[in-house]
């Protein structure tokens, strides 16, 4: 690899960036530029144009995207995601392709109806349930219309960063003797931390191979069993009561099946994807010492 790559990592704030972050000083042939909405407004093209001009980065990881995904049911909210997950992506793509950039774009699982039983392929239909999964599938789109983009479906992502799954049930299992959680979702777990490695290994790699990959931990379980997990982990006496989907109802509709086959990513840019709860164990050892 090159000499002092530049990488642009949009959504500074975010779990996936802040993982980046960590590992930023073991990767010293590299010059990151963590930018949030502040100094980078991604719903701005002319800004953005602005910051590729100055920075001229070999590489963007956007990892900004809007992710309230009931909120994004409420009147006028799908303009708001639209904005961040599919306009913005355009912009960002059209500065790649004009400064010779190259653009890993990350996506998710919610751009699938979760009617499969056997793990999603990249090339599998695809057919979004709510506004947040059909604003992403629109940035994918844009993200490969302007440029040669590494598109990166991901699921059920959770860190010791910001807020998510593992640490709202950590919260929970605390302040409760008894939760209820959901058990006919399945899906993949995926610390941000190995993907943010995977990230790395591709812009490592000997050869850039555009296209659409999934990552996740390996493994399919259900939220009920990812929250018996955690329980197991911390020694919990907290109950946790499985329950349908119908009994939590949601304003946005969740696939119920969304695991992710991650042969080609692991093949091609060779990363690991390590089993899901040797992960969720180095996550909570991170939040609970």
């Amino acid at each position: 690899m090159q000499q002092s790559v530049r990488v642009l990592v949009t959504g500074a704030n975010g779990q996936l960036a802040s993982e980046l972050r960590e590992m930023a000083a073991a990767h010293s042939q590299m010059i990151f530029d963590f930018a949030g909405r502040d100094r980078l407004p991604v719903t701005d093209e002319a800004a953005i144009q602005q910051y590729f001009q100055a920075f001229r980065p070999d590489y963007c990881i956007n990892a900004a995207a809007y992710t309230a995904v009931d909120k994004a049911e409420e009147p006028g909210e799908a303009e708001i995601a639209a904005a961040t997950n599919a306009t913005a992506v355009g912009a960002l793509a059209r500065a790649c392709a004009v400064y010779s950039t190259k653009l890993i774009h990350i996506s998710t699982d919610y751009v699938f109806d979760g009617t499969a039983s056997t793990p999603y392929k990249p090339g599998d239909v695809t057919n979004p349930l709510s506004v947040y999964g059909a604003t992403k599938l629109k940035g994918e789109q844009l993200a490969r219309q302007y440029t040669d983009a590494v598109v990166i479906r991901t699921a059920w992502v959770y860190s010791s960063f910001g807020k998510n799954f593992v640490k709202t049930m950590l919260r929970l299992m605390q302040e409760r003797p008894a939760i209820s959680v959901v058990n006919d979702q399945f899906g993949a777990p995926t610390y941000a931390r190995d993907l943010a490695n995977a990230i790395l290994d591709i812009i490592a790699a000997a050869r850039w191979v555009p296209g659409t990959y999934h990552y996740t931990n390996e493994g399919a379980i259900s939220w009920y069993d990812f929250a018996t997990a955690i329980k197991e982990a911390i020694h919990s006496s907290c109950v946790i009561t499985p329950i349908p989907s119908e009994a939590y109802p949601t304003p946005a509709k969740r696939p119920a099946y969304s695991v992710l086959d991650t042969t080609s990513i692991k093949e091609i840019y060779k990363v690991s994807t390590p089993y899901w709860l040797g992960s969720l164990t180095e996550c909570i050892k991170i939040l609970t010492q």
